[in-house]
C-alpha cells in the first residue's frame, strides 16, 4: 500500500506542485497552506472553502498530522503548562508553554527519545525512537497556541531529542514557523539547542538563518563534560567551542551556552574561572541552570548562594550571564520527566 503524503510537511511551492499533480488549480494549494498553518486546522474537514469532492480525495491520499493531547498539566506557581502529546505510531513527546512578560514561548522536542545520553537528563533514558517530521514539530507549537488562544511569539527547540540529529526536518521546520504566509514567527524569535554536533554546528552557520543557537555545555574541561556527556567522546570540547566561534563569526548571531549546575560536580569557582576562560572572544551570553533532580542519577542542585557565587564569579570575568528561572517545578516541567513517568506507567494523579 502507497504511503500517504504528508501534505502538513510541504513548503508551498511544493504544495502547490502536489495540487496541479492532482490535477487541481494552483491557487487551491495557498487556501490548503492557509488552512495548516495560519488557521490552524484540526483536520481536512475544515477547509470548508474547498470542495467536499476534493477534501475526500486528500483524506484517502493525504496524511494529516495531528497530536492527541494524553495529558496536559498546568502550574500552580507560574501559569507554565506541560503537555504530553501522542503521535501517530504509538510514541510520545513533550511539549512546555511558559508566558513571559514578552508573550507565549514554547518548547517543543525534535524526536521521540533521544540517543545522546547525556547524564543529568530524562529524555534519553530510553533511547531514541524515531526522529519527528516537520508537521509533527510544526503541530507542537499549533495545538498549544490553538489551546491557550493567543499567539506563541518565541519557540524554542530544546525539548525531547537532539534537533541537530534530525537537521533536515530542523530546517524545514524553521522554514515553515517564520514563513509568512504561516504563522510567520521571526526566526530571531526561534532557538534551537544541541549537546554538539561539531559538523552540523559548522553546516548550521551556512544556512543563512537568523536563530540563536544554544549550545549544551555543562562542563569546564574535556574530561567533566566526557563523564556527563557521551557526545565529548566524539567531538572534544575545543573542537565544540572553535564550532560555535565559527557560527558566531558566519552569523554574527550571539551564541547561548546552558550550563546545568550540579552540585559538587561543576560549580566551583575553579570551573567558573576555566568556563570564563574557554568561552572568551565568543560574544556569548551563558545560561547558569540549576540542575533538574534525576533520581537514578542522584544529581543534586547546588545553594542559591553557591550558584549566585558562580554567576557572580563569571561577570567579574567579563562573561554575561543568567540564572534561569525555574518554571512549572511543582509540574515535572523539566525536559523528559513526565514522558518517561508515561511510558513507565507511573501517571500521577
Amino acid at each position: 500500500m502507497r504511503e500517504k503524503t504528508d501534505i502538513k510537511s510541504m513548503n508551498l511551492t511544493e504544495l502547490t506542485a502536489f495540487v496541479e499533480s492532482m490535477g487541481v488549480r494552483p491557487f487551491r494549494a495557498k487556501q490548503m497552506y492557509e488552512w495548516m498553518h495560519q488557521k490552524l486546522a484540526g483536520s481536512i474537514d475544515e477547509m470548508t472553502n474547498l470542495s467536499k469532492e476534493f477534501r475526500e480525495r486528500l483524506k484517502q491520499e493525504c496524511a494529516y498530522t495531528t497530536l492527541e493531547q494524553l495529558e496536559k498539566r498546568t502550574s500552580r506557581q507560574d501559569g507554565t503548562r506541560k503537555y504530553v502529546f501522542g503521535l501517530f505510531d504509538g510514541n510520545v513527546i513533550e511539549s512546555v508553554y511558559m508566558r513571559y512578560r514578552f508573550g507565549g514561548s514554547v518548547c517543543i522536542s525534535s524526536q521521540a527519545g533521544c540517543r545522546m545520553g547525556c547524564k543529568f537528563c530524562a529524555s534519553g533514558m530510553n533511547g531514541l525512537e524515531r526522529s519527528l517530521t516537520p508537521s509533527e514539530m510544526l503541530e507542537q507549537v499549533y495545538a498549544i497556541q490553538r489551546d491557550v488562544g493567543e499567539r506563541i511569539s518565541h519557540v524554542v527547540v530544546m525539548g525531547i531529542g537532539e534537533p541537530l540529529d534530525n537537521y533536515d526536518n530542523l530546517l524545514r521546520f524553521i522554514e515553515m514557523i517564520s514563513d509568512e504566509h504561516g504563522l510567520h514567527i521571526s526566526q530571531r524569535n526561534l532557538t534551537v539547542s544541541t549537546c554538539g554536533i561539531v559538523p552540523k554546528i559548522r553546516e548550521l552557520a551556512g544556512e543563512g538563518l537568523k536563530i540563536t543557537l544554544a549550545l549544551s555545555l555543562h562542563a569546564s574541561t574535556q574530561k567533566a563534560r566526557q563523564e556527563l556527556m557521551p557526545i565529548a567522546s566524539k567531538y572534544a570540547l575545543q573542537d565544540t567551542i572553535g564550532a560555535c566561534y565559527f557560527y558566531f563569526q558566519e552569523t554574527g548571531r550571539r551564541m547561548t551556552f546552558e550550563y546545568s549546575l550540579i552540585e559538587g560536580v561543576n560549580d566551583t569557582d575553579e570551573d567558573a574561572g576555566r568556563l570564563a576562560e574557554l568561552l572568551s572572544g565568543t560574544g556569548c551570553h551563558v545560561n547558569l541552570i540549576p540542575v533538574n533532580p534525576v533520581k537514578e542519577h542522584m544529581f543534586a542542585q547546588p545553594s542559591k548562594e553557591r550558584a549566585l557565587a558562580f554567576q557572580n564569579k563569571l561577570e567579574k570575568y567579563g562573561i554575561h550571564v543568567t540564572i534561569r528561572r525555574e518554571m512549572g517545578r511543582d509540574i515535572d516541567a523539566a525536559c523528559g520527566q513526565l514522558r518517561k513517568k508515561h511510558i513507565e506507567g507511573r501517571w500521577g494523579t
